[in-house]
């Protein structure tokens, strides 16, 4: 996701755009052009400045503004934080997203001063977790083009799932065993593997995670560099591996700690060069 510019917007401009402006410059800093506006300019609510005081954001000289004196031109970004209300009209090409969460002001509601500050402070929170991810994407790196998705579950009722998971897909298994049940669809571009929870080990390298094809060993290779450069956790290297089912393949671990492999298929030519130990041989350019 790429933009240099964002433009926060909600009806009075006055809580939810106005603590998503001073979030996002903490957040950015010099990096992004932020703005906030709205179609009924008010007042900054006090309780917003409270809130952001809180984090170390300092609000005091933030004031409301119209959305009809922003310049189109001066945005990539629209993200609208209005809920029920009806949030501003913005003209112009920018990518627009939606953040809808209530007005914490609860304007209409008999609140102590603490309780309404509350409302203020979740606010806040929910839109520094959203204001993270946004950060993240724009700091990605260019995503790979996968051609199939893997993803294998445990279930503790082989059999049920399979004919559950027969009729969600629409297609019927591929292949099964005592112990897994294995789904292929074209259409979804999909391989999705069941797997019995009967207490026996799993071996992650080969059940039990997500995955990737990518098409080619060359693709598994360059994904292996481009995992590298950004910082991923590399569990196993790019490797050609020959038993069970012969692959091109790269072990990665996401943020959470999960197994991924993102992997290709052999072509008939990289078969029929099947060392005799079929041992795992490493990959590179």
């Amino acid at each position: 996701m790429t933009f240099d510019s964002v433009l926060f917007l909600c009806v009075a401009n006055s809580a939810r755009s106005q603590m998503a402006e001073g979030l996002a410059r903490k957040r950015f800093g010099d990096a992004v052009r932020v703005q906030s506006a709205g179609s009924e300019p008010s007042r900054v609510n006090p309780y917003a400045i409270r809130a952001l005081a809180e984090v170390g954001v300092d609000a005091t000289g933030h004031h409301s503004k119209s959305v009809d004196t922003i310049d189109p031109e001066s945005v990539d970004l629209v993200i609208t934080l209005c809920a029920e209300e009806s949030c501003p009209v913005f003209l112009g090409s920018a990518r627009r997203m939606s953040w809808a969460m209530p007005d914490p002001d609860r304007k209409h509601e008999a609140l102590t001063d603490e309780e309404r500050l509350h409302h203020f402070r979740v606010a806040r929170d929910a839109i520094t977790q959203r204001l993270d991810v946004l950060a993240a994407l724009r700091d990605a790196p260019t995503p790979l083009a996968p051609i199939e998705f893997h993803a294998s579950v445990r279930v503790p009722d082989l059999a049920a799932s399979a004919r559950f998971y027969a009729w969600l897909l629409g297609v019927e298994p591929k292949e099964w065993t005592h112990r897994y049940v294995t789904f292929v669809s074209d259409t979804l571009h999909t391989n999705f593997v069941l797997l019995v929870s009967d207490g026996m080990e799993l071996h992650h390298d080969t059940l039990y995670h997500l995955g990737v094809d990518v098409g080619s060993r060359q693709a598994v290779v360059d994904a292996h560099r481009r995992a590298v450069a950004a910082g991923f956790t590399v569990h196993k290297p790019a490797r050609t591996t020959w038993r069970g089912t012969p692959l091109h393949e790269l072990w990665l671990r996401d943020p959470g700690g999960n197994l991924v492999e993102v992997y290709a298929r052999l072509t008939a030519d990289e078969l029929a060069a099947m060392p005799a130990d079929q041992e795992p041989a490493l990959l590179t350019d």
